[in-house]
């Protein structure tokens, strides 16, 4: 079975990266433009415009405010677990903060994590494991840009990984 095209996207901007200094990503720029922001520099945190970027790519109308990474939990499909291409939330420094990360659920490793395509994961488009359950898990929702998944995406495919926890998203 394919990707959904958002997440097709996605994998072609693997390794993009911020500029530091006084020039930026130009891809960067554009997904800030596609959820209506008027944000000009890649150093502002971005995952939420590369997520809205995704969607805007494929033809979707990302969420009022997606530059936000916690307005993705306002799409109106919940998903009680990961499925394969569905956009998962996180928070920062705590549950209540308002601050957080926002990426695609690729797959799952090989240590119980979920593998997450995101963008500002270490100044760069890139898959991280995130913990899925336990003291170390900081997933707020689970969601759907569209009527629902398939049944099939909920069988994730294993990814290598180390086990090294994301920390470096903002």
């Amino acid at each position: 079975m394919p990707d959904p095209l958002w997440l097709q996207k996605a994998r072609a901007y693997v390794g993009q990266r911020e500029i530091h200094g006084p020039h930026h990503n130009p891809n960067i720029l554009d997904w800030f433009k596609d959820v209506g922001t008027g944000i000009r520099d890649d150093e502002t945190p971005w995952c939420g415009a590369f997520v809205g970027g995704m969607l805007a790519e494929a033809g979707i109308k990302p969420v009022a405010g997606g530059a936000s990474s916690q307005a993705w939990l306002h799409l109106p499909v919940k998903l009680d677990r990961p499925a394969l291409g569905c956009i998962v939330i996180f928070w920062r420094n705590s549950p209540s903060s308002g601050l957080g990360h926002v990426g695609f659920v690729v797959g799952k490793d090989q240590h119980g994590n979920i593998m997450v395509l995101g963008g500002n994961q270490g100044d760069m488009v890139s898959i991280k494991p995130f913990a899925l359950s336990g003291p170390n898990a900081r997933i707020k929702g689970f969601r759907w840009p569209g009527t629902a998944p398939l049944a099939e995406r909920y069988n994730l495919p294993v990814l290598n990984s180390d086990g090294t926890l994301s920390r470096n998203e903002a």
